[in-house]
């Protein structure tokens, strides 16, 4: 019971903390929603061409994967907390430049700056949390939370864009990344000046230092000393367990978020009722990851998993071999969104910090992301021929296999954590 309350208490301590570092998620969410549902607001109102409007779309991708592989260099050059508290300028710069922009240079330029400060903020603002939490069940429980504020960022930016949609040339898009700069300033902030933040990185520090003397570790840790050191097999093996598991996972989600609302259309659905059942279905996702937020530090996460698992499985086999009316699709599609979150990105995000020593976390994370980025970027290329109504069919279940493929990756990382002591689940 005290253990409990004990959790309990040291998760609402450092709650603050891991609201600061969502807000990098929102804010993460927001320029890649953001700019997909006012591109064409920006077309019209910048007289860009198709051709544009696609380096601009693949220039924020390939930003926001070269961010994150650079974020283990950038906490290396500048240090950890100093990065964390400073990204967000940068997007913030990013975004205004786009919300000032009046030709496609500028344009792009903004958007590679604010993908750039993205990318590289979510793996460091994760390692900040796990960095400064007192013990492994508060860094899950905290970590798993940030995924809560993704989807609001996603949730966010549809309701932002439908609202300005009626605007004339690119003002309603303008006003979307105006939004975003905001939250970045106030982020960057509160982040940067908050005496509490202060002490809760000085504290981890001091954690960490004696850790370190306690090992009686007398090698720097690195990179190098992790994957080709005494534990090269155990650090091998979860690097490659959480690579597949989270390149598997994000090519389904990616590519099922590009034609979610093609599918409902298909069903016969008209494009308000796609688009309404999208931000109802994303709502839907918002509830699914704050309950498994609720159960990341207990004995109950490995069971969500199995669980979230299996409903993605079915939901794919579902769509495979379900007709083209409209309720069944929408009712199949709302259970992939449950499993989706209870067994997806916020797992991913838990196992990467549990399974690293803090000085390299930022550097896995932020390589597993910018991996993965650049995989469904190629992947995207694609995209449009396997959602042909003569394709859908086979391609749902080929992302049966992906799931499957998936579900092997996790359940040979959840073994190889109870085999090393990570945790008793």
């Amino acid at each position: 019971m005290n253990n409990g309350e004990t959790s309990t208490s040291m998760v609402k301590k450092y709650r603050p903390l891991a609201v600061a570092a969502g807000i990098g998620s929102i804010l993460g969410s927001g320029i890649i929603v953001g700019l997909s549902v006012t591109i064409t607001v920006w077309q019209n109102g910048l007289g860009l061409t198709n051709s544009q409007v696609g380096i601009i779309s693949g220039a924020l991708t390939f930003a926001i994967a070269i961010g994150s592989l650079l974020a283990g260099q950038i906490t290396k050059s500048f240090g950890l907390v100093k990065s964390f508290n400073w990204l967000n300028l940068i997007y913030a710069i990013g975004a205004l430049i786009c919300v000032f922009s009046n030709n496609y240079i500028m344009l792009l330029i903004g958007v590679i700056i604010t993908g750039l400060a993205s990318g590289a903020d979510l793996p460091i603002s994760l390692t900040v949390v796990s960095h400064d939490a007192p013990d492994d069940k508060t860094s899950a429980s905290l970590v798993s939370s940030t995924q809560i504020f993704w989807q609001i960022g996603v949730f966010m930016s549809y309701v932002c864009a439908f609202i300005v949609s009626k605007m004339a040339g690119a003002s309603g898009a303008r006003i979307v990344f105006s939004i975003l700069a905001i939250f970045a300033l106030i982020t960057w902030a509160w982040r940067t000046f908050s005496t509490k933040f202060r002490a809760f990185h000085e504290e981890g520090e001091q954690r960490r230092i004696d850790r370190e003397a306690a090992s009686q570790t007398t090698e720097k840790v690195s990179i190098k000393t992790v994957f080709a050191g005494a534990n090269k097999g155990r650090f091998m093996a979860f690097f490659f367990s959480i690579l597949i598991f989270y390149v598997c996972w994000n090519l389904l989600a990616n590519t099922f978020g590009q034609f979610q609302t093609f599918t409902l259309v298909q069903a016969h659905a008209s494009q308000s009722f796609a688009t309404g059942a999208g931000i109802v279905l994303n709502f839907i996702s918002l509830l699914a990851t704050m309950a498994f937020a609720s159960v990341a530090g207990g004995k109950y996460r490995n069971k969500f998993f199995l669980v979230g698992i299996t409903v993605q499985f079915l939901a794919m086999l579902g769509l495979a071999m379900s007709s083209h009316s409209l309720w069944p699709i929408v009712i199949t599609i709302g259970c992939y969104n449950i499993g989706n979150n209870i067994a997806g990105e916020a797992m991913y995000k838990v196992w990467t910090q549990e399974a690293f020593p803090v000085e390299v976390r930022a550097s896995v994370q932020g390589f597993i992301n910018g991996f993965s980025r650049v995989c469904c970027g190629l992947f995207a290329l694609i995209t449009p021929a396997l959602v042909v109504p003569s394709a859908i069919r086979n391609t749902m279940f080929g992302f049966a296999a992906i799931v499957f493929i998936s579900f092997v990756a996790g359940l040979t990382m959840m073994r190889l954590e109870k085999k090393h002591g990570i945790n008793n689940f």
